[in-house]
């Protein structure tokens, strides 16, 4: 069960005074405070420095780390306000072995690596052993052939072995490249052939040790794709295989001598790594990453960020396909030991077991495993000793928010921080922070040192707070190049060409004042919508919270020159695509996002395309459903799930013709209509309006489009029980007669002694406008609608208020014959409610609660001095505005709800003139225009409650001295958010039925 307190922006948890105080971030705030004489006012101005001052900030850091350097620290940066072409410490060296297995940074039989198999072996390597062994195995390389700047590529499992080769590759020089076996030759080729590698390192045999022929064959396939190839290193201890190269086995080197006194040192910006991108968007760019750069971002991510120390232990979920290999290698420099494990996940409890047996002090892995936990409910608190788990980092795809509480309730109070960056930059953008509360569906900063921003897009559903995530500041891990790429073409068009002078990432980001960031997926997965962005990741978090998705993909299908939104989804076990969850999954995705969200198409697969990191590829899916060869398939774990897609898709197309077989009936024409105004395709013929993301200005625009349809006209308040295009059709066919009695029931009381409660109609004449608030308050009274005469054809509608109030009276009475009377009106309606209010009182009849919410009157009501200055300023107001007065309050009104609501609405662009009004509802509007502009209120003994929208009309005169002149016992004033418009509507009703209900529940006083 989830905290009732725990809602997005809510503490999951706080760090104590004693965390805080002795953090190594702290420590380094005091360190820059000495240094610089300067006091820091919190966490945020010690961030703005890092950016203000970045330059002297990685001063300062390189400094307090205490890394092992040589030549000069200045210059720090040259070309620093050039993000493209940026140096960092052009005259510094360093060796990224040493500063990794320093004697300094920790005692040597201290743990450096424990390797943990799917067999339940478990190897410890100790921080001298492993410095040895890597010497060795440096000193073989080097006998071998291999020197600074070589490449040595390897196919390998996570385990010590690639520990131990990828550090001496690194301490003669040369550029390490990894992938895992799962990835196939083909995937494989596609990344190492550009590097030209002298080195070859694999994994011959299956993680038990026992031979594998496949894994032979895939080595020796790639191996054929690499001519410069000098020789192939066996990382198993089995036999070697027979080739045309020399084979090694990288026990054998280990028995090498250490060259004890060889050059280690480098250039800070000599390569270290090379990594590729997914390759889902083309061939897989080869980005070359410094050394220096590299090691400086991740300790400091280590240290400042995650607080990781000497002697801890840090355990990622990872391949040596994923950076996340390399970043966690890099916290060796830190003192900490690290954790690899050779094997799949088998259960929920796979990965918590070790963390528990192996005494982990940081475990990092990714939402889709603790997605599995909580869906298996899984419990790791209650049957392990998590009490030296002190963090859990998150990464990979977005960590949706109940995952957060998810943590907190099943794991303990530790902070779950989501770190975001990428293969790019091999680090984070934005993070963790040990100072500073983790808020559940938020990550906590951004990375110090790197002004990390939001730049506006051109057109978001919120209105402009989510961004491309840009960076617009120099910084060391910024990647040296690309391979192949000898005047930077690619790697300009990659990073620099859409916003020149900036770091564009590729992600949509929002961050809010203080710093804390929302990650909203890929921009190149953007879904656009009648030209609107929506990050896929919005979508993908309400669903996280419907119990039968396990995984969803949204991407955008063109269908000649329009676009649809299509979402696959791969069902838990007991899932069932049927209509109830396709219903349900449209109806939180419009109440929880917006209309805008709700895809056109569901659509239920076995498995989504996933790249070898483990993240979905939305781009892959686009492509194949718009019938695009995927740019490289290659790129993917399971290339054949895109062919899937497709037929899945197609299956579901058909299923949408099977029900239009007969395009001509009521039905099918009554579904084009819905699909049309909503955008929304396919409708089921018992799927409710509202669910489906429908407003009050859709339910205008569907009567209106059958009348102009089918020529059948239809009251607003046909949709308070006819909201399905089945019901709605049989109303049509029989040419829309419906009850049309003046009061109607809207929602049923509790027992038979509650006194009801009566609205009255707004301006078009009908209830339809209060099916919100009725929805929403909380009252044990019935709720009666009171509509306009003028609704039935058959019936003239009265043209001033004190002749409807006259009418109403009567039909009232025979609800409730006697009084005391709850009476209330929105807008216009509200005029109708005090008038009743008037004439019941005048009988003798008690209303013991009267209520106005918002309601305007017009200005010959002022008096001729008020309406004199009154009209003064509103002519004023229009000549320095420009605004031009509407000719009518109700054209004011539809105008300004369509403006607000219709760019919402995902199908054509928004209108640009008026909704049309049916013809019976125009002429109900024009009668109460009419009714509107004569009527002044007259004097009532009673009291009265004006509930008041923030948002003022400014065209229109303030009504509350009218109101406190007329309302002769007391007007109570209460304001509540939204505009007029608003109130009633969603996110404002829930206010306005708060204070309703309040009301209801002391209305008991006489008012005579």
């Amino acid at each position: 069960m989830v905290n009732a307190v725990q809602v997005r922006g809510a503490p999951i948890h706080v760090p104590s005074t004693a965390t805080i105080a002795r953090s190594q971030l702290t420590e380094f705030m005091g360190f820059c405070a000495r240094a610089t004489g300067r006091a820091f006012a919190g966490d945020q101005d010690f961030a703005r420095f890092t950016v203000d001052e970045y330059e002297r900030f990685w001063h300062l850091f390189l400094q307090w780390s205490d890394l092992v350097v040589g030549g000069d620290l200045n210059p720090v940066c040259t070309d620093a306000s050039d993000v493209e072409r940026a140096v960092f410490f052009p005259e510094l060296t360093l060796s990224y072995f040493d500063n990794l297995l320093d004697e300094q940074r920790a005692p040597t039989d201290a743990v450096a690596v424990v390797a943990c198999h799917a067999s339940g072996e478990v190897e410890r390597v100790t921080r001298g052993a492993l410095r040895q062994r890597a010497l060795a195995v440096a000193a073989s390389f080097r006998s071998i052939g291999l020197g600074p700047g070589d490449r040595v590529v390897a196919v390998a499992r996570n385990n010590a072995e690639a520990v131990v080769a990828a550090l001496a590759a690194a301490a003669v020089g040369a550029t390490f490249s990894s992938a895992s076996p799962e990835m196939g030759p083909i995937t494989i080729l596609s990344r190492f052939e550009q590097l030209e590698p002298k080195l070859f390192l694999a994994n011959f045999a299956n993680a038990d040790g026992s031979a594998s022929p496949e894994l032979a064959a895939n080595v020796a396939d790639i191996a054929r794709g690499l001519p410069t190839v000098r020789a192939i290193v066996a990382l198993d201890r089995g036999p070697l295989p027979k080739g045309a190269w020399p084979y090694h086995r990288l026990t054998d080197l280990e028995l090498q001598t250490p060259e004890r006194h060889a050059d280690r040192g480098f250039g800070f910006n000599h390569p270290l790594w090379v990594l590729f991108s997914s390759g889902t968007t083309g061939r897989p760019k080869g980005i070359v990453h410094g050394a220096g750069g590299t090691l400086l971002e991740h300790v400091k991510e280590h240290r400042l960020h995650t607080d990781i120390r000497r002697g801890e232990l840090l355990f990622y979920q990872t391949s040596l396909a994923w950076m996340m290999w390399n970043w966690q290698l890099s916290a060796l420099a830190s003192g900490a030991g690290i954790v690899c494990y050779d094997g799949a996940v088998t259960g929920p409890d796979t990965l918590w077991n070790i963390v528990a047996s192996e005494r982990v002090t940081v475990f990092g892995t990714s939402p889709a495993y603790l997605q599995l936990c909580e869906e298996l409910r899984y419990p790791p608190a209650r049957s392990l000793d998590l009490s030296a788990l002190r963090a859990v980092l998150s990464t990979g795809s977005i960590l949706h928010d109940q995952q957060y509480d998810w943590v907190r309730e099943q794991v303990g109070d530790v902070p779950l921080q989501s770190i975001s960056g990428g293969t790019d930059i091999v680090g984070c953008f934005v993070l963790g922070n040990p100072n500073i509360a983790v808020e559940r569906g938020t990550i906590q900063c951004r990375s110090l040192g790197l002004d990390v921003r939001a730049l506006p897009v051109t057109a978001t559903v919120d209105g402009g707070s989510v961004g491309e995530l840009v960076c617009c500041n120099a910084f060391p891990s910024r990647p040296l190049g690309f391979i192949a790429d000898p005047d930077g073409t690619r790697f300009h068009d990659a990073y620099f060409a859409g916003n020149p002078g900036l770091w564009t990432h590729g992600d949509l980001t929002e961050i809010d004042e203080l710093g804390r960031v929302r990650m909203h997926g890929r921009s190149d997965g953007v879904l656009n919508v009648n030209g609107v962005r929506i990050g896929p990741a919005e979508i993908y978090r309400v669903l996280s919270d419907i119990a039968e998705v396990r995984e969803a993909l949204a991407v955008q299908q063109d269908l000649g020159g329009a676009s649809r939104v299509v979402l696959f989804v791969v069902l838990c076990t007991d899932g069932t695509l049927d209509r109830a969850l396709v219903a349900r999954i449209r109806h939180e995705l419009a109440r929880r996002a917006s209309p805008l969200h709700v895809p056109n198409v569901i659509v239920e697969v076995d498995e989504l395309p996933r790249t070898h990191s483990g993240k979905h590829s939305e781009r892959a899916a686009r492509d194949a459903v718009n019938g695009v060869a995927a740019v490289n398939a290659a790129a993917l774990v399971n290339p054949h799930s895109l062919g899937a897609l497709c037929a899945a898709l197609d299956q579901a197309e058909e299923a949408i013709a099977d029900a239009d077989a007969d395009p001509s009936s009521t039905e099918c024409r009554m579904r084009v209509i819905w699909e049309g105004v909503l955008g929304v395709a396919p409708i089921g013929l018992d799927e409710n309006f509202f669910d489906l993301g429908g407003t009050s200005l859709g339910a205008l625009r569907l009567l209106s489009a059958i009348h102009d349809r089918l020529d059948v006209d239809l009251p607003l308040s046909a949709m308070l029980h006819s909201a399905t295009p089945r019901i709605l059709a049989a109303l049509v066919e029989r040419s829309g007669n419906v009850d049309l009695d003046l009061v109607v029931p809207m929602r049923a009381g509790a027992g038979t002694s509650a006194r009801p409660l009566f609205v009255v109609h707004g301006l078009l004449g009908d209830v339809f406008q209060f099916r919100w608030l009725v929805a929403r308050v909380d009252t044990p009274r019935p709720i009666y609608g009171v509509r306009a005469r003028g609704l039935d054809p058959n019936f003239a509608p009265h043209t001033s208020v004190e002749a409807m109030a006259e009418e109403y009276v009567r039909q009232i009475k025979r609800v409730q014959p006697v009084g005391p009377y709850a009476i209330a009106g929105y807008s216009f309606g509200g005029l109708v409610a005090f008038e009743i209010a008037r004439q019941l009182v005048a009988t003798g009849e008690r209303v013991d609660r009267l209520i106005l919410f918002d309601a305007y009157v017009h200005e010959r009501a002022l008096g001729p001095t008020r309406r004199t200055a009154f009209l003064a300023r509103r002519v004023s107001r229009r000549m320095v505005d420009g605004v031009r007065a509407p000719r009518e309050f109700a054209s004011r009104i539809v105008r300004r709800t369509a403006r607000r609501v219709a760019p919402r609405l995902p199908i054509a662009p928004p209108p640009t003139e008026d909704v049309p009004l049916p013809p019976r509802i125009r002429t109900v509007e024009h009668a109460n225009m009419q009714a509107f502009d004569a009527y002044v209120p007259g004097q009532y003994s009673g009291r009265a409650t004006f509930v008041r929208a923030n948002g003022r009309d400014r065209q229109r005169c303030d009504p509350l001295p009218i109101w406190s002149r007329a309302v002769a016992r007391g007007l109570t004033i209460e304001c509540v958010a939204g505009n007029h418009f608003e109130m009633l509507e969603e996110p404002f009703v829930a206010e306005v039925a708060e204070r309703l209900a309040i009301h209801l529940a002391t209305a008991t006083e006489p008012t005579d």
